[in-house]
């Protein structure tokens, strides 16, 4: 998507400290971020919960597809997110109405009735990919200058992420799961109320940022007739399904928009590589982009089993009762938050950590990173497997064999989550930065396909099955990193250069 930079009032950005917009966008993401972790922790527990237990009585693998093509869809609707908001909208409205929209399909969630339930994850996901990108652009805009400030600034706005991440799943989860699943939908909803409402009151502190589209010409009859023609599209799908006309098999079209993700990859950096008319450095830099691509993709189709796989786990078949607290069972949702919180606590580590290094001149590698990310990722679901053998013997375990995963898991997050736009923006040729970082959204959208498709895999009624089903992520995570170890040298070297 093309941006450009937009001069913003002197009276939002003080001489010292941070923009007061900042925190504006803050609390406007963290309280999405609320509704949208509250609302996935509940996904699958809910859809597979039986009927009379006020759930959909969906099978594993159902909920597993549908699970992974709501995560993916999320990823890429920022791309046509930010379109929208380049051309026509601008980041300020685009983040108003998207969570206006946000709220209708939470709202949507509430009624307890399936045509609203697909319904409402439509809405979500649209009100998602218009908030999510332009949010992000604008905390780039208050910050026109660079710099470490500017990194300082996304920093705080990251935290603010990962507290309302942290603090969903112990609030909607717990009312989702003790109360009613509808309920706690309705509480995730509410936090993009409250989010809207702050939005509303404080986005005078933005000044001009995100005021205005960035595509700064006129709108071309062209563009509105991309636009009328991918709204049409949806809106006729939608008619064509709930009417009946289009039956649509979940499992089949995760596997096939799997497929469809992976050719379009295959196609892009083909083109690029032979029709783009990049010099030899360029081709050798697009070429380390596909390398991480796929280290990418794999990381996520493991680390996104949280909300699937791991979710069940939790529920069905850890001991999660607090004999301290008088024989209290904590929700399964409840293990959700483990992640953002630790993100909260280790972050500012890691970072200090990649500095203390550097200065020793001992900071891995950006292939070492990534390398390092699948290992500890493989290391983490090696926790599942081993655990998994006393739930095969029909027992059930202490959450610590969760809290343990989670753990490391972050620590692979760390490794490789943070450095990955980065590195994108830094290897990509000039003319192509936007189209790449689309093509990132798509290695994360695909990671999120084959997590569904891989949790799907799961089956409840044979758990002797398990420690096999997580050895095979060990060695599909860990194969991948141990290439990225091998290939480090001539990955470094077609880096040379690189700053």
């Amino acid at each position: 998507m093309d941006t450009v930079t937009i001069p913003i009032t002197e009276a939002a950005v003080p001489q010292k400290g941070h923009p007061r917009g900042l925190y504006t966008l803050f609390f406007t993401e963290m309280w999405e971020r609320f509704s949208y972790y509250g609302m996935r922790a509940l996904l699958v527990l809910f859809m597979v919960a039986t009927i009379e237990k006020g759930g959909m009585g969906l099978t594993d693998k159902m909920a597993a597809a549908i699970y992974g093509l709501y995560t993916a869809a999320v990823y890429l609707a920022a791309l046509p997110g930010g379109w929208v908001a380049d051309r026509f909208l601008g980041a300020q409205r685009s983040v108003w109405y998207g969570g206006i929209l946000i709220v209708i399909g939470s709202f949507l969630l509430v009624v307890p009735r399936t045509e609203t339930f697909y319904l409402g994850l439509v809405f979500v996901v649209l009100g998602t990919g218009m908030l999510k990108p332009n949010i992000s652009a604008m905390v780039g805009e208050l910050y026109p200058e660079g710099g470490a400030r500017r990194d300082a600034g996304f920093t705080i706005f990251y935290m603010g992420i990962n507290l309302g991440a942290a603090i969903s799943p112990l609030i909607a989860g717990t009312i989702g799961e003790k109360v009613n699943w509808h309920y706690g939908f309705g509480v995730a909803g509410l936090g993009m109320v409250l989010g809207l409402i702050q939005f509303h009151f404080t986005k005078k502190h933005l000044g001009t940022a995100g005021l205005h589209p960035g595509h700064r010409e006129a709108v071309k009859a062209r563009d509105w007739a991309i636009l009328s023609s991918i709204v049409g599209a949806l809106l006729l799908s939608i008619v064509l399904v709930y009417t009946g006309v289009l039956h649509i098999n979940p499992i089949a079209m995760a596997r096939g928009t799997a497929y469809l993700i992976l050719g379009v990859a295959v196609l892009y950096f083909t083109s690029a590589f032979f029709f783009f008319g990049l010099t030899n450095d360029e081709k050798k830099r697009v070429g380390v982009i596909m390398v991480l691509f796929i280290a990418s993709a794999m990381f996520w189709s493991g680390f996104e089993q949280a909300g699937s796989s791991l979710n069940l786990f939790g529920e069905r078949y850890t001991d999660r009762v607090l004999a301290f607290l008088g024989g209290y069972e904590f929700p399964a949702s409840a293990f959700q938050s483990l992640g953002p919180i630790f993100v909260i606590g280790l972050a500012p580590v890691a970072a200090s950590l990649w500095v203390w290094l550097a200065r020793r001149n001992l900071n891995p590698s950006l292939p070492l990173k990534f390398a390092l990310g699948l290992l500890l990722l493989a290391l983490g679901f090696a926790v599942m497997a081993w655990g998994s053998i006393y739930v095969a013997k029909g027992q059930k375990v202490l959450p610590t064999w969760l809290i343990a995963t989670y753990l490391i898991h972050t620590f692979g997050e760390l490794c490789l989550s943070p450095v990955g736009l980065s590195s994108v923006t830094r290897l990509s040729p000039k003319r192509l930065v936007g189209q790449m970082m689309g093509l990132w959204f798509l290695a994360t959208a695909l990671g999120n396909l084959i997590a569904g498709v891989m949790a799907g895999e799961f089956n409840a009624n044979a758990v002797h099955e398990m420690p096999g089903r997580y050895f095979q992520i060990v060695l599909s995570a860990a194969a991948t990193g141990v290439l990225l170890l091998i290939v480090i040298k001539p990955v470094k070297a077609l880096m040379k250069d690189v700053k």
